[in-house]
C-alpha cells in the first residue's frame, strides 16, 4: 500500500489501484498520477473566461485540462472529463502532451496575443506534478501561469506548485462544513486553508456558484465574504477586502437537474450582501 497526501482523504492505494480521485495509482510502492501529460481539453481563451476579472485584463490565455476531480459535485459542469465514466476513459485515450510541448505551443502562441497557460476544466492538483513540470517551463520562457481549482489540496502540494503561479481561481464552494461533506465529499477546511495560504504568494480570485436551496442564504454569503475580507498577505497585512469573488449562477447539469436555475435577482442580492465585506464582487452566468 502507498498513501497519497494530495488531499485530506490520505487514500491507501494498492499496487496497480487507483485512489478516489481515479487518477493517483500506485507503481512500486510509489503515488504516481495516471494522467500525467494525458490532455482532454485545450483552448485559446480569454483571461476572464478563468474567471479571472484582476490579473491582465484584457489577454489571452492557452487553457488546458486533463481528467479526474477529488470532489463528487452532482452539479458538475464539466463531468464529461472529471468524474464520470466517460472521464476515467481518457486514461487510454487522451493524447499525451509534454511539459516542453506545452511549454512551446505556449510561446508559440505569444504572437497570437498569449500570455502562458491555465490549468483549468478538470481538477489539476490531482495532477499536480505536470502542473509544476510545465509550469516551470512556462516561466523560464518568460510567461505567466494560472491555476483554476478546487483548492481542495494539501499545503505539501501547494509548495510544490506556486513558486510557478501567478494567479489562482479557487473555489469556495459553499461556507457550509455540511455541503462539503454531504454533498459534494470534501472538506471545507481543507480548502480555506489552502487559500489563506495561497494569497501570501499569489494573485487569487475566489468562485462561489450559487445553488438554490444549498447555499444561497443572506447568512452564509455573508460569513463567506467576511471571511475572504479577514484574509491576510504573508507579512500580516489585511487584504481580503481587495480579494475578488465571483458570484455565478447556477444552471440544471449532472446529477443535479431537479433544480431551476438561479433567479438571476437572487444572484445580484447576493453579490450586494457579499459587497458589505469586499471591493471587487463580479456576478457570472447572468
Amino acid at each position: 500500500m502507498a498513501k497519497c497526501k494530495v488531499c485530506y482523504r490520505q487514500c491507501e492505494i494498492e499496487e496497480g489501484s487507483l485512489g478516489f480521485c481515479k487518477v493517483r495509482t500506485a507503481v512500486n510502492g510509489e503515488v504516481v498520477p495516471v494522467n500525467y501529460g494525458k490532455i482532454t481539453s485545450i483552448a485559446l481563451d480569454p483571461i476572464e473566461k478563468k474567471p479571472l476579472a484582476r490579473f491582465m485584463p484584457g489577454s489571452k490565455i492557452i487553457s488546458v485540462g486533463s481528467f479526474g476531480c477529488n470532489l463528487r459535485c452532482p452539479f458538475c459542469q464539466n463531468y464529461e472529463i472529471s468524474w464520470s465514466e466517460q472521464a476515467y476513459s481518457f486514461s487510454e485515450s487522451a493524447e499525451y502532451l509534454s511539459p516542453e510541448n506545452l511549454s512551446e505551443l505556449a510561446f508559440e502562441y505569444k504572437s497570437k496575443g498569449n500570455i502562458g497557460v491555465a490549468f483549468t476544466y478538470n481538477e489539476p492538483l490531482v495532477g499536480y506534478e505536470y502542473v509544476r513540470d510545465a509550469a516551470r517551463l512556462i516561466h523560464e520562457k518568460g510567461m505567466v501561469n494560472v491555476l483554476v481549482s478546487n483548492g481542495m489540496a494539501d499545503r505539501q502540494v501547494l509548495d510544490e506548485i506556486i513558486p510557478y503561479i501567478d494567479a489562482m481561481n479557487i473555489d469556495l464552494k459553499s461556507f457550509s462544513d455540511s455541503f462539503y461533506s454531504d454533498f459534494i465529499k470534501g472538506s471545507r477546511q481543507m480548502v480555506m486553508e489552502f487559500i489563506e495560504e495561497a494569497v501570501k504568494h499569489c494573485h487569487v480570485e475566489i468562485t462561489t456558484l450559487i445553488i438554490p436551496g444549498e447555499n444561497d442564504s443572506d447568512e452564509e454569503m455573508r460569513n463567506l465574504s467576511s471571511w475572504i475580507a479577514s484574509l491576510k498577505s504573508a507579512d500580516g497585512i489585511n487584504i481580503g477586502h481587495e480579494i475578488p469573488l465571483h458570484i455565478s449562477r447556477f444552471f440544471p447539469r449532472f446529477r443535479l437537474t431537479d433544480r431551476e436555475p438561479t433567479d438571476v435577482s437572487q444572484v445580484y442580492h447576493l453579490a450586494d450582501v457579499a459587497g458589505e465585506n469586499l471591493k471587487y464582487v463580479y456576478t457570472g452566468n447572468c
